[in-house]
């Protein structure tokens, strides 16, 4: 299932209702019960495509469905990290979901995983294991799992699924995809159980480079609320002619059938333009060590230690193993580890002086089911022998069918990666390489939230000054029950505006918009706004704290109290009433 095809579909008149209802069908046949952990009724899934129904059809992703890595919080439904007694329902959805949608998109499962995301095979989770799209004897690669499995076999669009050392990837190199490993903080980690928060990527599933690039032109946007997430200069595509490093020496685990596939996999890259060029991969090996044999595994320690010491009965037993050694590593031993990391990239920025991308194998090599669980940690370790470095040394990376192994039985991939910013750069080249054509676009600006309370609320006074800087409203809500608001008199050409003064012991819940403007048109906008008004952080009742509108305490003085009416639209239309 593509994007593309389905927009032809909607275009000729086909409505999301008769796609949920499709591929309602159509999960019911495909009868695997380990590929999602929850699913909602057909009803919910119908109401949710009727209330997109209401919306632009222009919206990018209008009536597309997608699948969500249950380690990510969609508002409503539980978020299991596949362990059960973890289980939780969030208020809001994580702010990647709440893009998605905003931009049309239909959520319509949970998806199984590794638990706790610890894991590159998908085998590590009491819901069992997800089958395998292509062949059900073969891994389906992990932590995502079921969010590739879902894409695979054609029951969504597109899915979300996180990527720490590798499980963005290596799925999609088992189960024929395209897997895009986006910069660290370029997608906003808010809404996610985290495995190694400084390190953790919510990651990209697709049948096609195309479709990667319009859901990345959706979701790459700043959260200033994540503090995780970064701003990035988007680099340069890699043009006609460009240099791609291959490592001197590869160790396919003694794979009969990869090494074949990549000396393939190289002649193709130098089809598409490119100029083969030999380094030495030690140093970023080395860091991938870093990972799993030093202190940064004590990240997932940190993540869900507390959980692991309480219910200990309640962790799968491979996961239990590998979460209690991450706890043992000591402050000496991190900074020791942090130093010999800068020690590494830096080495590693001289070999991006050589070359424009690395190519190199997904996986050395391909495991069956039973070869994984009868040695679950050596083929585990395997599988991330060239994708654990990458977040480590801030690396962007596309995986890419590449061929296919087993007498043509078990996919398998190669990975495209270049530093921090180069994510259209290389989903364009990735397109090249798979016979595509995607159309290369600017990565779109990020958004700073602005929250207004009074004259600039849609279709007030002063609205224009938001409109004309091109704001766009992310939504009507209230603030924490801990304000109050003051009417102050028009003074001038100026009209009548609020004050909003926080106050936890005699405040309440306010009517509010917030809007996203650019950082420029922020900037601007901000800059003239008079005095005794300013721009501060105002909480809203889902715990959130957004720049907003507030006021200093002399704004109050002669002005009257109108926090009764609960917002300044309603204050307004009191007076209109007198």
């Amino acid at each position: 299932m593509k994007i593309s095809e389905l927009k032809q579909r909607y275009a000729a008149g086909v409505t999301p209702s008769t796609v949920i209802e499709e591929l309602w069908d159509k999960i019911q046949q495909w009868n695997d019960p380990a590929i999602f952990i929850y699913q909602p009724e057909k009803s919910l899934l119908l109401d949710l495509a009727k209330s997109v129904e209401s919306m632009s059809q222009n919206l990018p992703l209008w009536g597309i469905p997608f699948v969500v890595k249950d380690n990510i919080d969609v508002a409503g439904w539980p978020t299991t990290a596949a362990c059960p007694e973890f289980s939780y329902i969030p208020k809001n959805d994580a702010e990647v979901v709440r893009l998605l949608r905003e931009a049309g998109a239909i959520p319509i499962a949970k998806a199984n995983l590794d638990q706790f995301a610890t894991g590159l095979v998908g085998t590590r989770s009491p819901y069992g294991t997800p089958r395998n799209a292509v062949d059900a004897e073969f891994l389906p690669g992990g932590s995502s799992a079921g969010s590739a499995s879902a894409v695979a076999a054609g029951l969504c669009a597109f899915s979300l699924g996180t990527d720490t050392a590798g499980s963005g990837r290596v799925p999609a190199a088992f189960q024929e995809l395209i897997g895009w490993k986006p910069t660290r903080g370029r997608l906003s980690s808010r809404g996610v159980v985290p495995a190694c928060r400084s390190l953790d990527c919510i990651s990209v599933f697709t049948s096609d480079t195309g479709d990667a690039a319009l859901v990345a032109g959706v979701v790459s946007v700043f959260d200033e609320a994540d503090p995780f997430s970064s701003e990035t200069q988007e680099s340069e595509s890699f043009g006609k002619s460009f240099r791609f490093g291959v490592p001197q020496s590869l160790d396919f685990a003694e794979d009969p059938d990869t090494p074949g596939l990549f000396e393939a996999a190289k002649r193709k890259m130098e089809a598409s333009g490119g100029v083969a060029v030999e380094i030495d991969l030690t140093p970023f090996t080395e860091a991938a060590k870093l990972l799993y044999e030093g202190p940064w595994v004590a990240e997932r320690w940190a993540a869900v230690g507390d959980f692991v010491e309480k219910h200990p009965a309640a962790i799968f037993p491979v996961t239990k193993a590998i979460l209690e050694t991450s706890k043992n590593w000591g402050a000496v031993d991190t900074f020791r580890a942090q130093y010999r990391l800068r020690e590494l990239a830096r080495v590693v920025e001289g070999v991006w002086k050589t070359i424009d991308v690395l190519l190199l194998p997904t996986t050395p090599r391909l495991y069956t089911v039973a070869e994984n669980l009868a040695d679950p940690y050596v083929t585990n370790a395997v599988l991330g022998r060239y994708t654990n470095f990458m977040n480590l040394l801030d690396l962007a990376a596309v995986a890419m069918p590449s061929g296919r192994a087993r007498s043509g039985r078990a996919p398998w991939g190669v990975t495209v990666a270049a530093p921090a910013g180069s994510d259209s750069a290389l989903l364009e080249l990735a397109g090249r390489f798979c016979g595509e054509c995607i159309e290369s676009k600017p990565a779109p600006q990020p958004k700073i939230p602005v929250l207004v309370c009074g004259a600039h609320l849609e279709g007030l006074a002063l609205h224009w000054q938001l409109a004309d800087r091109g704001a766009v409203l992310r939504e009507r809500t209230l603030t924490a029950a801990t304000y109050r608001m003051y009417a102050m008199p028009a003074s001038g050409t100026l009209p009548p505006r609020p004050a909003l003064v926080r106050d936890d012991s005699a405040g309440a819940a306010i009517a509010v918009e917030i809007w996203e403007l650019t950082p420029a048109a922020f900037g601007d906008f901000v800059s003239k706004i008079p005095s005794p008004l300013g721009i501060g952080k105002v909480l809203l009742e889902s715990g959130e704290e957004v720049p907003g509108f507030i006021a200093e305490s002399r704004a109050t003085l002669g002005a009257e109290e109108i926090t009764q009416h609960g917002g300044w639209s309603a204050w307004l239309e009191s007076r209109s009433q007198k």
